[in-house]
């Protein structure tokens, strides 16, 4: 069981009793006649082939309060994305997926591309932008989910405590977010969380002193859970970074649009795993270090424009702070294993440390030396502004991609 303990400036909603998934899913049903409830989920096709996604959707089949499922797919031919629209036509809820690569999405995203408003990197954040965009278009939801299509320990009872802080008409939250422990096979995972993020910010805490942008990230247990849910008027406002930086920016994005206390998390799972990223110290484009590099690039950022300056002697000074705080978390942690009966490898931990040490450095100069990289998508709010039938162009085109090729 959980504690109850209040840390940080946001509020925590704490899983302690046990409730049944049932008895929260009657409630979410009575929300749903005022507040329709949506679910994003970006995904790649290669997932529908994996262990994880198939009993995902099995397990949505059961969430009957949900008015609408959005699924971006990613990286998917032509005839893998009519494989797709047969993988999904289990689920009861009305559904849309939106094929990416296919023309008439692509000729939107070449709209925008001319406009300045496309996004420059694909991946997850990308695909999370277009459905967001999707899900303001259709309409059909007031408040909206968003989890990872990889978590193999998936039971729909996540969903439904993610969801329902922003559901409940008689709570007043803009922004949730969801946290659970990293403990599967017998050992603690979550390394980039553990071991980068906290430490760092904990680091940068002790270079700049106590800024309320750090406070706010710090009072966050999971701040790189990838499940989050919000109100369908976040939607408009807010700029998400198309790298792994998404879900820091995405935290970024609410504190400044947002009072505190419309921001929550809560507790979603006592048990969480998902794919698992190898570490990749030899190659920093891809794996834990590509990831390491900008989560550290978008913290920087989001840094300087609360005016925080930066140069290469404090890089210097936020690396060697990081670096011993990080080691005394290694330590930590060690102990939380043991204690638990886990196990627990050191030098594989601080092998990590190590490379996350030389990345925050190599974050640092690239912030210096490319001052004018974009790194967020336009707000919709903005695109809008630019191509006022935009909304009506994606579900034109998202319609016709299901009604053209789900008939086969």
């Amino acid at each position: 069981m959980g504690d109850f303990y209040q840390n940080g400036i946001i509020t925590t909603l704490h899983n302690l009793s046990r409730r049944p998934v049932e008895a929260i899913e009657e409630e979410l049903h009575r929300f749903s006649k005022t507040r329709p409830m949506s679910l994003i989920l970006p995904s790649l096709y290669s997932e529908l082939q994996g262990e994880a996604l198939p009993n995902i959707v099995n397990e949505l089949r059961g969430a009957t309060y949900l008015n609408e499922v959005v699924i971006g797919l990613d990286r998917a031919s032509e005839e893998e994305y009519r494989k797709a629209l047969k993988f999904f036509s289990v689920l009861p809820q009305h559904h849309r997926v939106l094929w990416n690569e296919g023309p008439r999405l692509q000729a939107i995203d070449k709209t925008l591309q001319k406009e300045g408003l496309a996004p420059m990197e694909l991946g997850k954040g990308r695909n999370v932008w277009y459905c967001m965009g999707y899900t303001l278009a259709s309409g059909r939801a007031q408040s909206v989910a968003l989890h990872d299509c990889d978590i193999v320990t998936y039971e729909r009872g996540l969903l439904a405590r993610l969801i329902y802080p922003v559901a409940n008409p008689n709570f007043n939250y803009e922004f949730c977010k969801g946290y659970y422990a990293r403990v599967a096979n017998g050992k603690i995972n979550g390394r980039v969380s553990r071991l980068l993020v906290t430490p760092l910010i904990r680091a940068l805490k002790k270079v700049f002193g106590s800024l309320d942008y750090l406070e706010y990230l710090d009072s966050y247990r999971y701040p790189l859970a990838g499940e989050f849910s919000f109100r369908l008027d976040v939607l408009n406002d807010i700029r998400i970074p198309s790298d792994w930086g998404l879900e820091i920016g995405v935290l970024s994005e609410v504190k400044r649009n947002y009072a505190t206390n419309r921001l929550c998390q809560v507790d979603i799972a006592d048990v969480y795993d998902h794919k698992h990223q190898n570490l990749s110290e030899a190659d920093d484009s891809g794996g834990l270090s590509k990831m390491s590099i900008d989560i550290s690039k978008a913290l920087f950022r989001k840094l300087a424009t609360n005016g925080v300056v930066f140069n290469a002697e404090t890089f210097r000074t936020i690396k060697a702070s990081y670096f011993r705080i990080a080691l005394d978390f290694v330590e930590t942690y060690r102990n939380d294993a043991i204690i638990n009966g886990l196990n627990f490898d050191i030098h594989s931990e601080e092998k990590a440390v190590e490379l996350f040490t030389q990345n925050i450095v190599k974050a640092g100069h690239q912030f210096l030396e490319r001052p004018m990289e974009k790194p967020f998508i336009p707000s919709w709010n903005r695109v809008a502004s630019a191509i006022p039938d935009i909304f009506e162009q994606i579900k034109t085109a998202v319609e016709l991609d299901h009604e053209e090729f789900s008939q086969s």
